[in-house]
């Protein structure tokens, strides 16, 4: 009883982590309509300025804060100067800038800070909680309870603010947004700098329980997208449910199916992407999409 609970958890408080990144990728395709390939890259990049914010002495929660609003900073100015340029175009011309976003921060990050693995300071303590049999880290818990928060936030932001749905108006119809009075180039810049910031949040608790390199997000982003797909890109409550179910559902796999084990785990998320493309093509939560003629 003790290894599946113990096993629950920490599948939980990975899935946690791809749930931030995945959130973050909602976030942009809600108020944009575009898979941002660069959003492990933004974020690795965020988590690199808190690092050298905390070796200068500043503390380590207001570091955070810092890079969340370098990040917001930089995610506007992206949208701004680099994507606004493909607007009106054909959508995988922007995935693939996107792409190559993604290559080029990786490339800066290393360049200024090597690419050698830093220890980055955990935002929670160390310290572990027995239950049922099974030892958790209070970092396990901090992160799944941050990432309940956030994806309330979320939801509250789209379903009950004007902000949330001025930003959905604008990655359904931009024309009537702009028809309808709402400053849709502004709007297009606050759903980017929101995912940066995001993005943020998660590079700040994925690099404590790794080390912190330029590469770090690589891994993570590609769960962050499997859970956008069985979740669905409408639901952040949906990609949070699905990304949990990814990291819970490949410990239990890699422990007690025997032909799976640790080194092909990684098959877990493909396999339910598949399952789920056959019965519900847009996603567990998703919202099938009718166009009017």
């Amino acid at each position: 009883m003790g290894t599946f609970v113990q096993l629950v958890v920490d599948g939980l408080s990975t899935g946690s982590i791809y749930a931030a990144l995945a959130l973050a990728i909602v976030l942009v395709n809600q108020s944009t309509g575009l898979i941002n390939f660069a959003q492990g890259g933004m974020a690795v990049l965020a988590a690199y300025v808190a690092y050298t914010l905390t070796q200068v002495g500043l503390p380590l929660i207001l570091a955070i804060l810092v890079s969340v609003l370098f990040a917001f900073i930089f995610g506007a100015i992206v949208e701004r100067f680099l994507m606004r340029r493909f607007e009106g175009g054909d959508p995988d011309t922007a995935v693939v800038v996107t792409i190559g976003l993604l290559t080029l921060i990786t490339g800066f990050v290393g360049w200024i800070w090597s690419y050698n693995n830093l220890l980055f300071p955990s935002l929670f303590p160390l310290d572990t909680v027995t239950f049922l049999g099974a030892v958790i880290s209070v970092r396990s818990l901090g992160t799944i309870f941050v990432i309940v928060a956030i994806m309330g936030l979320l939801q509250l932001l789209f379903v009950g603010t004007k902000l949330g749905l001025a930003l959905r108006a604008v990655a359904i119809n931009p024309q009537s947004a702009a028809f309808s009075g709402i400053a849709v180039g502004r709007m297009l810049m606050v759903g980017w700098g929101l995912a940066a910031g995001l993005g943020a949040v998660a590079g700040a608790l994925v690099a404590p329980q790794l080390t912190l390199t330029p590469g770090m997000m690589d891994s993570a982003l590609v769960y962050a997208l499997a859970a956008v797909i069985l979740g669905g890109l409408s639901s952040p409550i949906g990609v949070v449910i699905a990304a949990w179910l990814i990291g819970v559902l490949e410990n239990l796999a890699a422990v007690y199916v025997p032909f799976i084990g640790h080194d092909m785990k990684i098959a877990v998320p493909f396999i339910l992407i598949f399952v789920v493309l056959l019965v519900r093509p847009q996603g567990l939560f998703g919202r099938k999409t009718v166009v009017r003629v």
